[in-house]
């Protein structure tokens, strides 16, 4: 999907194009492409001279190809962008392209952050004042996309200790609740890695001297955003573990309350199977052909020699 968007009275306004023409008089500010197809890019290698890179969803590349500049002046860069919708959390990469007054944007998902600024632009007049305007205002918009997430981490582990602190907590319980942590946990870290992304993509900005003085002010902005998120994302990782280790403690302490049952048991049975095989051996004159109580008198025996023990265990609080 192409979508391409002009300024008009400082607004950002989506531009009708066809494949078949040229993009008209009104000059776009910013293409964006969304899984473009085979038309799409020739339509922008006519009109653009411009050639996609292929790269834009590999995740191994070094920093020296994820930040470059090209013979002809076109600028590229490949940046992380935060995904959370109801199925998983993700890290969507994002080619961007700054070729003369135009910034070209490639991506295979469509990303909130896209439309958010897209919403904004058009209420916001003077928002946004060419394509470096863009790409920053994007960069902000997934910082702020990042911290919401974060906000939903909160929200989440608020839920989970609760339920961690509740009286019956049960293995069940347990178990959901080790999933409910480690998918937060998964979270935390993709906005770690995607606002350390935009770090790296913002400073860039700044090192190659490209801002006017108020985007370069605004840059330094965003820096200190990620900043304060840092601490956050630090804080949530912390509480996570603490709740991690809680629930992996009662976890233990249900398991211990199981063995203590057995231990008990084995405690207490062992003498009346003293008794029991003692009294099964091979005499010489049996006990109960000379004494009629001897079976009634081995009977209570062990049953005393249950009761003792468990009697003690209880005045002691290990039946607890």
């Amino acid at each position: 999907m192409l979508n391409a968007f002009t300024l008009v009275n400082g607004r950002l306004v989506q531009q009708e194009v066809g494949l078949d023409a040229p993009p008209g008089a009104l000059a776009p500010v910013w293409i964006d492409l969304d899984s473009p197809t085979p038309e799409e890019e020739a339509w922008l290698g006519r009109y653009f001279g411009l050639r996609l890179p292929r790269d834009a969803d590999e995740d191994d590349l070094e920093e020296s190809a994820r930040f470059f500049e090209e013979d002809n002046g076109e600028l590229h860069i490949r940046s992380d962008f935060l995904l959370d919708d109801d199925h998983t959390a993700r890290n969507v990469r994002v080619a961007f392209i700054l070729a003369g007054k135009v910034l070209f944007s490639v991506h295979g998902e469509d990303l909130p952050v896209f439309r958010l600024l897209r919403l904004r632009a058009r209420r916001i007049p003077a928002l946004i004042e060419d394509a470096k305007d863009v790409l920053l205002k994007l960069y902000d918009a997934n910082v702020e996309y990042s911290a919401d997430a974060l906000e939903g981490i909160y929200d989440a582990l608020e839920q989970v200790s609760s339920r961690v602190l509740r009286q019956d907590f049960d293995d069940e319980a347990a178990g959901e609740t080790l999933t409910a942590i480690a998918v937060e946990e998964d979270l935390n870290g993709r906005i770690r890695r995607n606002v350390m992304d935009t770090r790296r993509a913002v400073s860039f900005l700044m090192r190659r001297r490209l801002l006017s003085a108020e985007q370069f002010e605004e840059a330094r902005q965003i820096l200190r955003d990620i900043d304060s998120l840092d601490s956050h994302t630090t804080f949530v990782f912390d509480k996570i573990n603490f709740l991690m280790s809680a629930t992996v403690g009662f976890i233990n302490i249900n398991q211990n309350k199981i063995i203590k049952i057995f231990s008990i048991a084995a405690v207490a049975l062992l003498p009346p199977t003293l008794i029991a095989t003692i009294y099964g051996m091979n005499f010489r004159r049996m006990p109960e052909l000379d004494w009629v109580a001897g079976y009634p008198f081995a009977i209570v025996l062990m049953v005393v020699s249950v009761a003792v023990p468990l009697v003690y265990f209880r005045r002691k609080g290990w039946l607890r």
